[in-house]
C-alpha cells in the first residue's frame, strides 16, 4: 500500500461538496479494505494508514457540518 497523502482542512474546503462526497466514499472503502486485511491476517504493512483514513475522514464530515 502507497503511503496515503494527508487531507488538510484548507483542501477539503477547496473541494465541490460532490467531490467531498466521492473522497469520503473512497477513503471509507479504503477503511474498509484495511480493517478486513487486518482480521484475515492479524497486522497490515503501514498500521498509521487505519489512523490517518480516521482522521480523513473525520476532517471531511466536520467540514461538511461546518458548511451545512
Amino acid at each position: 500500500m502507497e503511503k496515503l497523502p494527508t487531507l488538510k482542512a484548507k483542501e477539503i474546503r477547496r473541494m465541490s461538496r460532490e467531490e467531498r462526497r466521492k473522497k469520503l466514499e473512497e477513503l471509507r472503502a479504503e477503511l474498509m479494505k484495511l480493517r478486513t486485511d487486518v482480521k484475515a491476517k492479524g497486522r497490515i504493512e503501514n498500521p498509521s494508514a487505519l489512523r490517518e483514513l480516521r482522521r480523513s475522514i473525520a476532517r471531511i464530515l466536520t467540514v461538511e457540518r461546518e458548511e451545512g
